[in-house]
């Protein structure tokens, strides 16, 4: 039956009536928190990681109802102090709505006394796991809404310092990178700034393209199926690569120039370097990696980038990115230099045509129908 058309029990409400309320409340562990929320949400865990633990081990070893005892004190406990700390001074038009795994005794219990206080306090019915259905099935069907825009070019053609131009510039950008904590190549990962979860990538991405108009473009980087340990979502991934390319191509030298400035935590913590280099070891062999690491030694960062760029990641790149993108038809975009004002330049153009292009497009599919 459509949502519109259930008559839902009192307190209870969908997915397509979350905003509707004053404040989302996640009543899950802060564990659970972690991996994914609903965006906006506020973590006010009913059992804490440890809590929840614990009542699970209890429940299995001895019995539910003991389990049931020990889970309530400590739910009424919570509930009351998160009253106490962060909902005393809310007046009784306040209306929140509450969520935990499965919308059950989680959600339940803290709704109950919300509501027994006086406020219009809702329970999400399916709580988190219809959240997370309902991204999924709008993952796999959202980005074929969009006209994709694909930022292409080889290993340090300053691809996401461009799309982060040209979201400034007022742009439609999903920048992947960004949303993943990650640079996409071997040596992509941030240093002290682990990536998020899966889920919560994919929550991201959503987010992000539910609040994009189809009407304009959308930029996006030529990403790889995996970004670090994230994948991104297929169809997604499937619109990416069947999108115009615009492809920015620099002399490889203005490249490594760009790239030691770019990854220059790298060169602070040359060890780190030196380990992360070791994952290129079953691609390159022991004698490149060796004379890598003799570089970072004696400090040679230069040499070192120029050998990274010709020997593994523009081979690389050939192969990946004409196999898996539309480059035969791609707009290219030479550049002598990859400092701000060139890039910044750069984006203003990549910005007028894509614009003019796209409108061009749009009204050419109209005059056809």
């Amino acid at each position: 039956m459509d949502d519109a058309k259930r008559v839902l029990p009192k307190g209870v409400a969908t997915i397509a009536q979350l905003y509707e309320f004053d404040v989302l409340i996640d009543a899950r562990t802060p564990a659970e928190f972690a991996e994914d929320h609903i965006p906006g949400a506020l973590n006010c865990p009913v059992l804490s990681n440890e809590q929840r633990a614990e009542v699970g081990t209890i429940y299995r070893q001895i019995s539910a109802f003991e389990a049931k005892k020990i889970g309530a004190s400590w739910m009424a406990r919570n509930i009351a102090d998160h009253l106490e700390r962060l909902f005393r001074d809310k007046p009784k038009r306040w209306r929140p709505l509450v969520y935990c795994w499965r919308g059950g005794q989680r959600s339940g219990a803290f709704t109950h006394i919300l509501r027994e206080v006086g406020w219009d306090a809702h329970r999400l019915e399916g709580g988190y796991k219809a959240w997370r259905r309902h991204v999924l099935a709008e993952l796999a069907q959202l980005p074929a809404r969009f006209s994709f825009r694909v930022i292409a070019g080889a290993t340090g053609s300053g691809k996401s310092r461009l799309l982060e131009i040209l979201a400034s510039l007022g742009e439609q950008v999903l920048h992947l990178e960004a949303l993943a904590g990650h640079k996409g190549s071997v040596l992509g990962i941030l240093p002290d700034s682990p990536q998020p979860a899966q889920r919560w990538f994919e929550t991201q991405i959503y987010q992000t393209l539910k609040g994009f108009d189809a009407r304009r473009p959308v930029f996006v980087e030529a990403e790889s199926r995996k970004i670090g340990r994230l994948e991104v979502p297929s169809a997604l991934i499937a619109a990416i690569r069947a999108s115009p390319c615009l492809c920015i191509e620099a002399p490889r030298s203005a490249r490594a120039a760009f790239l030691i400035s770019d990854y220059a935590y790298f060169l602070e913590r040359p060890e780190w370097l030196s380990a992360q280099l070791g994952h290129l070891l079953p691609l390159v062999g022991h004698e490149t990696i060796a004379s890598w690491r003799a570089l970072i030694a004696a400090g040679d960062f230069q040499r070192l980038v120029l050998e990274l760029l010709e020997r593994h990641y523009d081979p690389l790149y050939r192969r990946s990115q004409e196999k898996h993108f539309q480059f035969d038809q791609a707009r290219l975009y030479a550049v002598g230099d990859l400092e701000q004002p060139t890039l910044r330049e750069l984006a203003e153009r990549i910005s007028q045509e894509a614009g003019a292009a796209f409108l061009a497009d749009r009204a050419a599919r109209t005059s056809a129908v």
